[in-house]
């Protein structure tokens, strides 16, 4: 009797097997491919404008400062506390960074407002030290400046979607689609969506992966809180839809199949 339940098991494994079959369908490789019209000798050009994004509206930023005297630079380190609930809710420890206001400022020790939005982390870390000096603070200060918030999302014919945290402050296209196990075989790498918020707007840009003029756009790096959207491709919408029509009959027909069999097995 046990070789018979083996055996009943096994023709249960191949129907079930040939089922999945019927539903996989060969996805074209044309557009499979990324940078299909790069060859040996392509010199791709620099990419147009700076990678470093710029500071927005409820950004979460982290200000340290050091000079030669480490305990009057003491002050200007002490969390912004005000700033705990913000934090929390970027996934930042509590109190530990400075919330960009709805006005583009934030409020620093001593020098109190200062604004922030539309300058790079840079170029608001050189603000800030230049006020040291100005004033005589601290003797050769040095001024560090992050983002707590920096985050981008993979959505779409991805293999892993996620909402990855760059803490480098710095990831291409590439990467972050590296990151979130790549494009499936039924995304549009010629038509990726790029949702993005600047000033106050959002605007979507589409990609196309497949052009190596990618790796020199000025889309190429990542800004925070950018989302990656990979739309399906039409026959993987056509195979969704037909797998709804066919899959209940197809089930139906193996169910009275693997009766039949199992009957036919026990005698």
């Amino acid at each position: 009797m046990t070789r018979k339940l083996k055996n009943r098991n096994a023709l249960l494994n191949t129907l079930l097997a040939a089922a999945c079959a019927l539903f996989a369908s060969c996805a074209s490789t044309k557009n499979a491919t990324y940078f299909n019209n790069v060859s040996s000798d392509t010199a791709v050009q620099r990419i147009a404008g700076s990678f470093e994004p710029a500071i927005q509206q409820n950004d979460i930023l982290q200000i340290t400062v050091s000079s030669l005297n480490p305990q009057e630079a003491m002050l200007y380190n002490v969390p912004n506390a005000s700033n705990s609930g913000a934090t929390a809710a970027s996934g930042a420890a509590p109190g530990a960074g400075f919330l960009v206001d709805g006005a583009g400022n934030i409020q620093y020790p001593v020098f109190g407002t200062i604004h922030a939005a539309g300058i790079t982390t840079t170029a608001l870390a050189d603000t800030i030290r230049n006020r040291f000096i100005q004033r005589q603070l601290l003797v050769d200060p040095v001024v560090s400046v992050r983002f707590l918030n920096f985050r981008v999302t993979l959505l779409g014919e991805v293999a892993k979607p996620a909402v990855i945290t760059v803490t480098s402050e710095k990831i291409s296209i590439m990467e972050a689609l590296g990151m979130a196990g790549d494009i499936t075989v039924y995304g549009k790498r010629e038509n990726v969506m790029l949702i993005r918020d600047k000033e106050g707007s959002r605007t979507v840009k589409r990609l196309n992966l497949n052009d190596a003029n990618i790796l020199s756009s000025p889309y190429y790096y990542l800004q925070p809180n950018d989302i990656v959207y990979v739309e399906p491709t039409k026959s993987k919408i056509a195979q969704a839809d037909r797998s709804r029509q066919i899959l209940p009959v197809v089930l139906s027909s193996l169910s009275l199949l693997v009766i039949i069999l199992d009957r036919l097995v026990i005698k």
